[in-house]
């Protein structure tokens, strides 16, 4: 399976596990995921903002504009409650697939 598609069936669990320590807003976001995945992970603009858009319109997340200075403002996002059970089932089924296919590797 090419990066890319695997990169967009996780980008959500992706996402929300960096929320879960804290709101970012989407540049951060972007850098952390990035930086947690050693660069396996590269989050372009184009794939970032509107996964995040759909998570917050899901109710997944919530954004908020903050000032960034004298004229400008960016999003910062959160997770809400509803994400967090989101992540937690999704991280138990991504655990059950990886643990699935490693046994059908190994036989």
């Amino acid at each position: 399976m090419p990066q890319a598609d695997l990169k967009r069936g996780s980008m959500a669990t992706l996402i929300l596990t960096v929320l879960r320590d804290g709101a970012l807003h989407g540049y951060q976001l972007a850098r952390e995921i990035e930086r947690r995945s050693g660069g396996y992970f590269e989050c372009k603009e184009g794939t970032l903002y509107p996964a995040l858009h759909k998570l917050e319109r899901e109710g997944l997340l919530h954004g908020e504009w903050e000032p960034a200075g004298e004229s400008r403002r960016r999003r910062s996002y959160a997770i809400t409650p509803a994400g967090e059970r989101f992540l937690s089932a999704s991280v138990a089924e991504w655990q059950l697939f990886t643990s699935r296919l490693l046994t059908m590797i190994q036989e």
